[in-house]
């Protein structure tokens, strides 16, 4: 072949390169538009019930007050915490993510049918939080694997977790704005409007690519020592393998315990937020209201996520990280001693925003110190350390408002993701975003 054909062919195979990198990122596009949707639907079906708990719970047949709104709540984030890694583990072992996530939609709103069918059949709260439990089993596994399958998207970890951001932030503020309007008419109504969107969530997520499978496909086609390899990979990875690891590094534990902190103060507002926003002897709203002050924190949450997160992919993720959440713990004991609704309802736009700064840098550094083969396991690992914050925000924040009132709830919460951020600036400041290294330590700040 002459030198000419020589570069002509290599300037063909070039141009379809070219031509597959433009189709794969407009398919990534596409895909990342979808699964934003996915998790959207999923936190807008979640977040509805919130600001009608109070009437909710008495209407499911417990009695009124904040302990039976804490128990429903912690029945259906204990079963997230139980199984958000079952599903990422099982996943990676698959080598599938896509079917997953639909069974886990529909069957989360099947279990919303189920919880509204309770009061016509005479069943009392024991049996709704029972369905709870295994809502929360089903739901998570389409929370969960949606975000990790924009992890394996190209285009940026801050960026697709900031769309995962968006999307959790946006569906919070919409759910919580609507099933407050909803609660008004019913405390029934939020319910069935969360089977109707998580089924339409389910419906969408079988129209993305499963990449998971088709990289599973590719790795078919290579030799049987090299797919050996792989599969050793895949075995041994998964949860166990990062649990491992976690323990035996540091740096992986860094974005489990923001995870974990940031998540607490956002079950605290979930619970604590909405009573005592309704509290006759604080600001006295109606459920409405209280979900429209919900949304003054979900709004910014979402808009900025997906700026803030290509952010955190251009500056690093320390100030983000550790500048939000320090920003974040100070308003967060704000809105706790405010005197009034307005410098309330300003606070928890503040609150909002500096969420936004810190929760997509917090989800990419996950992303930034794992292997493409255990991100399954490693998300997954992740959801469950939130949803024991989740956890502890419900209990920590109903025990303390029940034992001791609004304020010192308020402050003991801020106070504690002050004293995480604080505590491990240095740890965040040294973190190196390894390529598949996990807790890399060392790199200078």
């Amino acid at each position: 072949m002459s030198d000419g054909d020589t570069s002509a062919a290599t300037a063909a195979g070039g141009d379809r390169a070219a031509e597959i990198d433009t189709a794969g990122a407009a398919a990534d596009a596409t895909d990342r538009r979808r699964l934003g949707a996915v998790v959207l639907a999923v936190l807008i079906s979640q977040v509805l019930l919130y600001p009608g708990v109070p009437d909710l719970v008495v209407a499911l047949g417990a009695p009124a007050g904040i302990d039976a709104g804490m128990w429903f709540l912690v029945a259906e984030f204990g079963a997230f915490v139980t199984f958000a890694v079952v599903w990422g583990a099982l996943s990676d072992a698959l080598g599938t993510r896509v079917p997953l996530i639909v069974t886990g939609a529909l069957g989360g709103a099947a279990s919303y049918v189920a919880l509204a069918s309770l009061p016509g059949l005479g069943l009392g709260f024991g049996a709704a939080l029972l369905v709870r439990v295994v809502g929360g089993a089903l739901t998570i596994g389409a929370f969960s694997l949606s975000i990790t399958l924009l992890m394996d998207l190209r285009g940026g970890n801050g960026r697709n977790m900031g769309t995962a951001g968006f999307a959790i932030g946006l569906g919070a503020a919409v759910g919580s704005v609507v099933g407050g309007s909803l609660a008004g008419l019913g405390a029934l109504y939020p319910v069935y409007a969360g089977a109707v969107v998580l089924a339409a969530a389910g419906l969408l997520a079988a129209t993305v690519d499963d990449r998971r499978r088709t990289a599973a496909a590719n790795n078919s086609g290579a030799s049987d020592s090299e797919a050996s390899d792989s599969a050793s990979e895949t075995d041994g990875g998964g949860f166990r393998d990062v649990l491992a690891r976690a323990r035996t590094t540091p740096g992986l534990l860094v974005p489990l315990a923001f995870g974990f902190v940031d998540r607490l103060t956002a079950g605290f507002f979930a619970l604590v937020g909405v009573y005592y926003f309704q509290d006759p002897a604080t600001f006295g709203l109606s459920a409405a209201g209280a979900g429209a002050t919900l949304a003054l924190f979900f709004v910014p949450f979402a808009l900025l996520q997906s700026p803030f997160g290509a952010l955190s992919d251009r500056i690093g993720r320390f100030l983000p990280v550790v500048a939000g959440s320090l920003a974040y713990g100070v308003a967060t004991v704000g809105v706790g001693v405010a005197p009034a609704y307005p410098i309330a309802a300003a606070l928890m736009v503040l609150v909002g925003v500096c969420g936004a700064l810190m929760a997509p840098a917090t989800m990419a550094l996950v992303t930034d110190l794992v292997e493409p083969e255990v991100r399954g396991a490693a998300m997954g690992l992740f959801n469950v350390f939130g949803s024991l914050g989740f956890l502890a925000g419900f209990l920590v924040g109903g025990s303390a408002t029940g034992a001791f009132g609004y304020t010192p709830a308020f402050l003991a919460v801020g106070g504690l993701e002050l004293a995480i951020a604080l505590a491990l600036l240095p740890a965040v400041r040294s973190l190196s975003a390894g390529a598949g290294v996990i807790g890399r330590l060392g790199a200078e700040g």
